[in-house]
C-alpha cells in the first residue's frame, strides 16, 4: 500500500486540508455506521441465544416434572459417577507423575497413555453432564 506524504506549507493549499478534514469525517462517519451495524447483529445474535436457552431450560423442566423418578435416578448416578471419576482422575494423576519423564522424551508412552486415558475420559465426563442435566437439582442460574 502506497501513500502520498503532502511537503507543501499548510497554507498553500487551504482546500486541501479542508478537504482531508471532509474525508476523514466522512470515514469516521462510515466506522461508526458499520459499528453500530455490528452491534445490532451481535444483539440479534445474543436475543437468538437467549431464547434457544429458554426453551432449553423449559424443556428440560418439563421433562424433569414428567420424569421426577428418573430425575432423581439421574442425580444419585451422577453423584456415583463423579467420585468414580475422582478415583480415575487420581490413577491418571499417578499414572503421569510416575511415567513423566518417559512421556516427554518417548512418543510411545505419551500415545499409549492418551489412548488409555483420553477417550475412557472424554465419555465419562459427557455421560457425567448428560446426567446432571437430568437431574432433578436445579441448576443455578448465571447472569
Amino acid at each position: 500500500m502506497f501513500t502520498q506524504v503532502d511537503v507543501t506549507p499548510a497554507c498553500a493549499h487551504p482546500t486541501a486540508s479542508a478537504h482531508s478534514a471532509t474525508e476523514q469525517t466522512e470515514l469516521l462517519r462510515e466506522v461508526l455506521s458499520a459499528q453500530d451495524r455490528t452491534n445490532e447483529l451481535l444483539e440479534e445474535l445474543v436475543s437468538m441465544m437467549a431464547t434457544n436457552h429458554k426453551q432449553r431450560m423449559q424443556e428440560l423442566h418439563q421433562w424433569k416434572n414428567a420424569n421426577p423418578r428418573l430425575a432423581n435416578s439421574c442425580r444419585e448416578a451422577a453423584e456415583a459417577l463423579s467420585r468414580v471419576q475422582v478415583e480415575y482422575l487420581e490413577r491418571m494423576t499417578e499414572e503421569i507423575n510416575d511415567t513423566a519423564d518417559e512421556m516427554v522424551y518417548g512418543e510411545f508412552m505419551m500415545n499409549e497413555f492418551v489412548d488409555r486415558f483420553g477417550p475412557r475420559l472424554a465419555h465419562l465426563n459427557g455421560v457425567i453432564q448428560v446426567l446432571a442435566q437430568l437431574s432433578s437439582q436445579p441448576q443455578p442460574t448465571q447472569s
